[in-house]
């Protein structure tokens, strides 16, 4: 056994553990495996480390279960490795970008993993550490919210990083843990643009690290900073193909940036390779960003492919087998957003109005079909489902709210006031539903979208635009789409609108501006394609005729 640090060098091409070859073999002649370079010192035996290293590589690309199964692997080899429980805890906790409160199961096995690292404690104060600092996300988890508790969690690391400043490891989940405590009405990013720094200087030095690659993508994943993350979301898919989560998570980027086709292309690899690895929730999570880029492009036929697939999908789906990073919420939300998205999208106001909500223990998932209805019927002049609607909404936020939700339980609210401006309208209240759509868009600026969303299922500040050329007011609505399209660059429904608005206040040259760069963004659209698409071609014969 040895007392020294051993540091563990893991370039999966791959020395994968037995269990993992073992799968490999039951499964044909399997590509080998890829999940990038990583460096750990530990006082574990050298047999151990390869395994380790392996387990860790997967932790960072949130494999959340054959992490486990890897750190189980290590302990195997080196029982006195008990610094593997560590690894269990932070894979027990799930994507720390998950909005929501942890359930409790995981974070009952969370903490019996902590318990038993300190009752067979590592070998050296610095592994100790690792395992006191993530001990603090599941301290008194029945009573003490998940908050504090979070930030307690990023202060250890903190101080870890600190003590210890050339273990980049520590480094490395440090910054995350600022990535991830960062309050979302936080619009300055500071804790983001810090994660940043640290990360993009140690990604020079460990360019096949999969930790950082994706951690960047996270820090980043906001508007303003988004397009710092270009360069990391291009490599990540290359430096972790194994890992499925690898191969979607660049598009949380591509996302934010519009570049759609990009979007599409890595999220058709993710499903495919989340189907393979029998991981349900990522697949439908990579299917509902896949969606949202096809929908932004004018392919509705493959939205609609995306979209009739999801019975099949789903139907394999087993939340008790959840272990990767899309926790079981992600896929009743995509099974609730893929169909709104798909009728909103196309202003197939009778289809929005009509979808059936499905139950799950998850109210938000619900309360998009509510939305989509509200915002269905208002096109329709279908006040009494808008009232319905909004009743809906308004029972799902108390629910949210009393399960100390806040996040979500602000997201509904958000929703409901939304539907509440366009029934205002549809009752001829227009002063009312201006000031109320005014009010929700300036509420919806305020917050952050959930990285398990590539967006909302109609931002608010869009829906003000519409509404405002509903109301004749173009001049005013162009302003809106514009403010729109620098939180959301790209966007169907908002460059379409814009392109509107232009040309009914006479602006000429943002009108062909506009619907040039629909056309661009729709290169791949089916033909003739929606109306808005037609008009845009129109648009731009007629400017080029003059």
């Amino acid at each position: 056994m040895q007392s020294s640090l051993v540091v563990g060098v893991v370039s999966v091409f791959a020395l994968a553990s037995g269990a993992a070859a073992a799968q490999e073999h039951e499964h044909g002649a399997a590509a080998a495996e890829k999940l990038g370079t990583v460096h750990f010192a530990t006082s574990c035996r050298a047999a151990a480390q390869p395994s380790f290293d392996r387990a860790v590589a997967l932790l960072h690309s949130f494999e959340f279960g054959r992490a486990i199964a890897g750190f189980d692997a290590t302990l195997k080899a080196d029982p006195s490795c008990t610094l593997s429980y560590w690894g269990i805890a932070l894979s027990r906790w799930g994507n720390p970008f998950a909005a929501g409160a942890k359930p409790a199961a995981a974070q009952q096995q969370g903490r019996a993993a902590i318990e038993r690292a300190k009752a067979s404690p590592p070998k050296t104060d610095r592994e100790k550490a690792y395992v006191d600092a993530a001990s603090k996300l599941y301290a008194d988890f029945e009573r003490t919210p998940q908050t504090p508790r979070v930030i307690a969690y990023r202060d250890a690391m903190a101080a870890l990083a600190a003590r210890y400043p050339d273990d980049t490891e520590a480094s490395i989940f440090y910054a995350l843990s600022l990535a991830f405590a960062a309050d979302p009405s936080d619009k300055t990013y500071v804790n983001q643009k810090k994660a940043g720094a640290i990360l993009q200087s140690l990604f020079a030095k460990q360019p096949d690290h999969p930790g950082l690659a994706h951690y960047i993508i996270h820090s980043y994943d906001v508007p303003p900073l988004a397009n710092y993350a270009l360069e990391a979301a291009r490599r990540y898919a290359k430096i972790a193909p194994s890992a499925p989560h690898a191969l979607h998570m660049p598009s949380h980027t591509f996302t934010r940036v519009g570049y759609w086709q990009e979007s599409i292309d890595t999220n058709i690899a993710a499903a495919a390779a989340a189907k393979r690895e029998g991981s349900t929730g990522e697949e439908l999570h990579a299917s509902d960003y896949q969606t949202y880029a096809y929908l932004q492009t004018g392919q509705d036929r493959e939205a609609l492919r995306v979209r009739e697939s999801l019975p099949e999908i789903f139907g394999r789906f087993n939340a008790a087998a959840a272990g990767s990073a899309a926790p079981p919420s992600a896929a009743y939300f995509a099974l609730a957003a893929i169909p709104a998205r798909y009728a909103l999208e196309r202003g197939d106001w009778k289809a929005a109005a009509t979808l059936e909500p499905r139950q799950s223990a998850f109210p938000y998932t619900e309360a998009m079909t509510y939305f989509a209805r509200a915002l269905g019927a208002a096109r329709l002049g279908d006040a009494a489902t808008i009232r319905a609607s909004i009743d809906a909404l308004l029972q799902s936020r108390d629910r949210l709210t009393q399960a100390n939700e806040t996040y979500w339980a602000e997201q509904v609210e958000i929703q409901r006031r939304g539907a509440a401006a366009w029934l205002a309208l549809v009752e001829g209240r227009k002063q009312d539903a201006l000031a109320e759509m005014r009010a929700t868009a300036e509420r919806e600026d305020a917050t952050e979208k959930s990285a398990v969303t590539p967006g909302p299922l109609a931002p608010a500040r869009e829906l003000l635009g519409e509404m405002l050329l509903q109301m004749n007011e173009p001049a005013q609505a162009l302003r809106e789409f514009a403010t729109t399209l620098r939180k959301e660059p790209n966007r169907f429904r908002a460059v379409a609108g814009a392109a509107k608005a232009a040309a009914a206040s006479g602006n000429r040259v943002a009108a062909r501006t506009f619907s040039d760069q629909l056309l661009k963004i729709c290169a791949k659209a089916d033909t003739p394609g929606r109306p808005e698409l037609q008009l845009a071609r129109q648009s731009v014969t007629r400017s080029g005729a003059r």
